[in-house]
């Protein structure tokens, strides 16, 4: 037991060191804001996203409105519709969420999830397979289009391979949104 709480303890102070060092990459970088992008139902741009990660889409359950306002700060007055999920399985925490912001409340929203994340990074108790998942979490721009990212299925059991994995299918999936809007 004590071995355990002792990893835990690391890992969670690898996470901190992590999180502080990689704050800029957990956001879009605005190039996204400049483009233009088309209108797309939240179902093809789960799809693609589906597509693209197959069996290592875990995601299952959706979140209602007010699940996504309470959890994740998202109220309807800042959306025009929205794709929220994540698993089941509770000791899980793969979660996508797509949010068409209303005019002007693209900010808003970015903030909300921005808000959601750095709880998620800092203020959270994890279970250990789930840290390099929530560490890789990014939130991107595409227009009015803001998304949260936090896939990455099975995990290898190294702290730095599985952020990597998590990262490279976050990159995936942000990559099959951006195309889906930009076709």
């Amino acid at each position: 037991m004590k071995k355990a709480v002792a990893l835990l303890m690391i890992l969670l102070s690898f996470a901190a060191l992590t999180a502080c060092g990689k704050k800029d990459d957990s956001t879009s970088d605005g190039d996204n804001n400049d483009a233009t992008f088309k209108d797309v139902s939240m179902e093809d741009l789960k799809a693609a996203v589906v597509d693209v990660l197959g069996e290592n889409y875990w995601p299952d359950m959706p979140a209602d409105a007010e699940m996504l306002s309470q959890i994740y700060g998202v109220t309807s007055d800042m959306y025009d519709e929205y794709l929220a999920e994540s698993p089941m399985i509770s000791a899980n925490v793969d979660t996508l969420i797509i949010i068409k912001a209303k005019e002007g409340k693209v900010s808003e929203v970015e903030e909300a999830l921005g808000a959601y994340r750095d709880r998620l990074v800092n203020d959270t108790m994890q279970y250990p397979m789930n840290i390099s998942k929530i560490q890789s979490s990014r939130i991107e721009t595409f227009g009015n289009y803001v998304c949260f990212i936090q896939l990455g299925a099975e995990t290898p059991e190294d702290e730095e391979e599985a952020i990597l994995h998590c990262q490279e299918e976050n990159e995936k999936a942000i990559d099959a949104i951006r195309n889906a809007l930009s076709e």
